[in-house]
């Protein structure tokens, strides 16, 4: 969380004081009421500026807007088909971008001619009570978030009744009830919602770096503890528990803990194979903050020794990811960047032998999919894979056909760079079989790597006035993961807190 204090009384009656002096002589008393209320809600979630961003962009959509509202729900508590167990709860996101909340079964309600934001709550249900405890107050919420009123969700149809057009996102067991006066799916509201969560505020990225730091210690936890790790689930477990002490609760995904030929399948889940006998282990893993997503994928050798092709792959991909973070900033095609790894992995690839040809011929024939099939990051935020990215699924070129970000970048952007390299056995059978890929493939060259199973290294990335910063801390130079590993390994097994 964002370490920055309310203002107490005494410090807003200086700012008063010195607002009046040379550099706001000109500002007028509704500005300077807005100054100080923003001064206020430094601490808070940013859910007003959020919907102002959204109104800004529908505003590019719909030109009169004089007769719109926006009214989005958040999710409820469920549980699961005849059965009383809860499922985990997760908040609606872009009801959390509007709202900063995560109470479930709310409203939020912006009225956009106004610029007023209404956050509403469920109604007290007193045979819960003895169950759950009181929910928050509305004064208590309004105190908590950044909204101008806090009502019951009682008084929601005095507002849906005062324009023609509420956006929603969608219709749910939550809104039902309201349905007759919502608008669905409506998709330049979509646009407006996308293209508002696609540049993040300092704030929120204060949550994403908060949420990088937990996975840097947890990533580190896994290399440390392999003494107490001879299956994958049990790095799996390391991570989430590691996690979950440091205060993050929830993963932004389930983890991919994978080890030897697994890790050639790219959202491998199993996460239940033994690591006796195989060399190589691939995590990627991120934990939670407030909603915020952190994504960072690390490799490591099981025996804290890398074998020659495995470092070698490593050190490839590592290349991948060094050349193409060089090229994030502002205005750059993120189409080329993804491109540039493939450039970097052919040239590898030819120099080592699993390659044989002409590298502009290799390029242009895409047989460099069968090794790195995925796109080189995408967009990261509230959700992992997160909103506006403007995939293209259906791209006639395969190189591009998986790259979930297909914008020019922009400062804000928060992205991931996560090139990888696998021996996926059905990728390389596919390129075999086709005449016009396997003409490049040094089959006998290849097999000598399939053990190694794949390597990615996925870092989390903020788009910078002049470049880019990295928010992951965890380290990926092999000579350092090896030591990280080797002194865990000689540790004995009654220095980890575990009991089975």
């Amino acid at each position: 969380m964002l370490s920055l204090p309310l203002l107490d009384s005494s410090e807003l009656s200086k700012w008063q004081k010195s607002s009046s002096s040379s550099n706001f002589s000109s500002t007028s008393h509704n500005s300077e009421n807005s100054m100080i209320r923003a001064l206020h809600t430094m601490a808070k979630y940013p859910a007003r500026q959020h919907a102002l961003n959204v109104k800004k962009h529908l505003q590019t959509k719909i030109k009169d807007l004089s007769n719109h509202a926006i009214f989005v729900s958040g999710y409820t508590n469920e549980h699961y088909l005849y059965s009383d167990t809860a499922k985990p709860f997760r908040q609606e996101r872009y009801f959390y971008y509007l709202s900063g909340s995560n109470i479930p079964g709310s409203h939020i309600f912006f009225d956009i001619n106004k610029e007023e934001l209404v956050l509403f709550l469920p109604e007290i249900d007193y045979d819960d009570v003895m169950w759950s405890g009181m929910p928050l107050s509305p004064e208590d919420a309004h105190a908590k978030y950044d909204v101008d009123k806090v009502l019951y969700e009682s008084d929601i149809d005095n507002y849906l009744t005062k324009y023609d057009t509420n956006l929603t996102t969608h219709i749910s067991p939550v809104n039902k009830k309201y349905s007759n006066f919502l608008r669905q799916s409506d998709k330049n509201f979509f646009y407006a919602l996308d293209e508002a969560r696609l540049i993040k505020d300092e704030y929120e990225i204060s949550m994403l770096r908060k949420a990088a730091a937990i996975t840097d210690n947890s990533h580190t936890a896994v290399m440390s503890a392999l003494p107490i790790e001879t299956n994958e689930t049990h790095i799996h477990a390391e991570f989430v528990y590691h996690s979950i002490r440091q205060g993050s609760k929830h993963q932004a995904y389930d983890p991919i803990c994978c080890s030897g030929p697994n890790c050639g399948t790219l959202h491998y889940v199993k996460n239940d194979d033994t690591m006796e006998g195989k060399h190589s282990v691939l995590i990627d893993a991120g934990a939670e903050w407030e909603n915020y997503c952190a994504d960072v994928t690390r490799c490591f050798p099981i025996s804290g020794e890398w074998t020659e092709e495995h470092l070698w792959v490593y050190e490839t991909v590592r290349l991948m990811q060094s050349e193409t973070l060089k090229m994030i900033k502002p205005g750059a095609s993120w189409d080329e960047i993804h491109l540039k790894a493939h450039k970097v992995l052919i040239d590898k690839f030819l120099e080592k032998g699993l390659f044989k040809g002409d590298k502009d011929e290799i390029f242009e024939s895409s047989v460099s999919t069968a090794f790195f099939p995925h796109g080189l990051g995408h967009l990261l935020g509230l959700d992992t894979h997160d909103v506006g990215g403007h995939p293209n699924y259906n791209d006639p070129d395969p190189k591009l056909r998986y790259l979930r970000l297909r914008r020019t970048l922009q400062k804000g952007m928060v992205l991931t760079d996560e090139p990888g390299i696998y021996f996926s056995p059905y990728l390389i059978e596919l390129a075999l079989k086709d005449p016009k890929q396997a003409k490049f493939i040094q089959k006998d060259v290849v097999d000598k790597f399939k053990y190694v199973g794949g390597v990615r290294i996925e870092d989390d990335i903020v788009v910078t006035e002049n470049g880019s910063e990295n928010l992951t801390g965890i380290t990926s130079d092999p000579h350092e993961v090896a030591k990280i590993v080797q002194k865990g390994l000689a540790k004995d097994k009654s220095f980890f807190h575990n009991v089975v």
